[in-house]
């Protein structure tokens, strides 16, 4: 085979990969139509049809869960799940870290790793670092997840070590991990109509999503989902630091709620981009689930059209448009286990 004809085989197949050329393929065509207004109003056409005169009890295990603000509808699914985090001595890790003590940067940590200061506890034998390395170690031990997790975070060389902010996970329960995730009518400012959050318990993932029947109930899901959290809780979200925990905040002020929220928070986002930012095409939550996890979706409603989705299910009174919401939903807070322990696998 010719270098020519090479090259004329690799031209035709990357214009049939454009919608733009003269004969794209089936499969470029099926991509570009689902990506068109057209298809999401046709989608919720089908949708509407389909779920015609039928609730939400009738396809989804549901229940209604007491809050003080009133009544919250409460979706649950649950799933078996093999989560393991393997113990991976974090606290010696940590005293081979120097860059932890202040005044330690990388070139005095390399220095002194060349003249035998490998650890922390070793260099309660250094002239300079004597006082700080023994403080360092009387506490160590007695170190919470929540104070060890914040000394990696704070610490300034936090992005040259992130690492460490998923190794340290060997330190807590996996009950204490909440998986979580909302869907609004906007991006700012507007309410929040469905929070999930998922736990482990007993090698089972259980999703718990509070749904917004009407507008007056927003200040029951948000009380309905705060009920999960505790001081030992960890928020495990995508793009949730920048998100989904500030708009959640934002809505508890506008609804009267006091709410604690600043508790231990992994965004994956930033993970995700540091591990595999150079295997993949992007790092959007769907590219991982599909190039990583071999999870493709079906009839995804992306977040532009969710407001007018929503805005239909309660001018028709009609559960169709809300259950791919619903359903996007509850499989991002179940892949968000999966990106964690697969990020765990990796670091260490």
């Amino acid at each position: 085979m010719t270098n020519d004809y090479k090259f004329e085989e690799y031209l035709r197949n990357a214009l049939s990969n454009s919608i733009s050329s003269s004969n794209p393929s089936e499969d470029t065509k099926q991509k570009a139509r689902k990506l068109s207004s057209s298809y999401f109003q046709d989608l919720k056409e089908k949708l509407l049809i389909e779920y015609e005169n039928k609730s939400l009890s009738d396809i989804m295990d549901c229940k209604v869960s007491k809050t003080s603000f009133g009544d919250a509808l409460k979706i649950t699914k649950t799933e078996r799940i093999d989560f393991k985090i393997e113990d991976n001595n974090f606290k010696n890790q940590i005293n081979s870290n120097l860059k932890l003590l202040p005044k330690i940067g990388l070139k005095t940590e390399e220095n002194l790793k060349r003249k035998g200061f490998t650890t922390i506890e070793s260099l309660e034998g250094h002239d300079k670092y004597c006082d700080m390395a023994s403080k360092f170690m009387n506490r160590i031990d007695d170190m919470s997840f929540k104070e060890t997790f914040d000394l990696l975070d704070n610490n300034r060389y936090s992005k040259k070590c992130r690492d460490n902010l998923i190794k340290c996970i060997s330190m807590t329960d996996v009950e204490n991990f909440k998986f979580m995730d909302i869907e609004t009518k906007g991006l700012s400012n507007v309410p929040i109509i469905l929070i999930g959050i998922a736990e482990i318990k007993n090698n089972k993932i259980i999703a718990s999503q509070y749904f917004l029947r009407d507008y007056f109930e927003e200040p029951n899901i948000i009380e309905a989902y705060m009920s999960h959290l505790d001081e030992s809780s960890i928020h495990v979200t995508f793009n949730g630091k920048t998100f989904d925990v500030p708009f959640i905040k934002n809505r508890c002020r506008y609804n009267g709620i006091n709410a604690d929220l600043d508790m231990v928070h992994l965004d994956l986002m930033y993970f995700a981009k540091g591990l595999w930012k150079d295997k993949l095409p992007n790092c959007q939550l769907q590219t991982i689930e599909k190039e990583i996890f071999g999870i493709e979706r079906e009839e995804d409603v992306p977040g532009q059209y969710i407001p007018g989705y929503y805005d239909t299910y309660l001018s028709k009174s009609n559960i169709g448009p809300v259950v791919p919401i619903i359903e996007h939903n509850c499989q991002d807070i179940i892949s968000l286990a999966s990106f964690l322990e697969r990020m765990y696998e990796e670091v260490n």
